[in-house]
């Protein structure tokens, strides 16, 4: 896929190049709204609005990371989304597979675990799930963003539209906040971790 060119057609309005650039990133869109919104009906709704929202003002994007331009777009329609509802986000199940689709997989058992293990992970996995839809948005933001998606930093500071300075503050408050909630599930978390916690006063 030739992004350039297909930016570049889509702002002289030829809808095939959008739609091009839609179908490239769809799944990375509705994978952060998921895991930001926690729940699929809001996710889809901040999605779509998210491209609509893409659509209206391609013109306006002057060069730089498509992908970073097309987040901060997506974050944005998930933080109107949220305010609008005025409530914290349900938590699915679905939320941090690695599924685009947000559809859920089981992860197969492996040949060396017992039923109790596979369980105490899946349990451990809602655990972690559960202590991120707890965090506020910006933080959960960048923690989805960097943690979980794998951006760097400074995309990450141009999808949010902050400083490079506050994307680092938050991800460690929101590091901090993780651990901290994380504390109550110990017996859930692997011994070295929870020796490491324990030694900590």
């Amino acid at each position: 896929m030739d992004e350039t060119a297909l930016i570049g057609a889509a702002q002289r309005g030829e809808l095939e190049a959008f739609n091009s650039l839609v179908l490239h990133y769809q799944a990375l869109a509705y994978n952060v709204a998921l895991r930001l919104m926690g729940e699929e009906a809001g996710a889809a709704d901040a999605t779509q609005e998210a491209f609509l929202s893409a659509y209206r003002s391609i013109r306006r994007f002057r060069g730089g990371s498509f992908r970073a331009w097309l987040l901060r777009i997506v974050t944005n329609a998930c933080y109107d989304e949220l305010r609008r509802r005025k409530r914290r986000p349900a938590i699915s199940l679905e939320s941090l597979t690695d599924n685009p689709e947000g559809e859920s997989s089981p992860e197969p058992a492996s040949s060396t675990e017992g039923p109790e293990a596979v369980t105490q992970r899946s349990e451990l996995g809602r655990a972690i799930r559960d202590c991120l839809m707890a965090l506020e948005p910006d933080f959960r933001t960048v923690a989805v963003l960097v943690d979980v998606q794998g951006f760097d930093y400074h995309e990450v500071s141009a999808s949010i539209g902050k400083p490079l300075g506050t994307v680092k503050s938050r991800l460690a408050r929101a590091r901090a906040k993780l651990r901290d909630c994380l504390k109550g599930h110990g017996e859930l978390l692997p011994t070295a971790f929870r020796l490491r916690n324990e030694a900590v006063p």
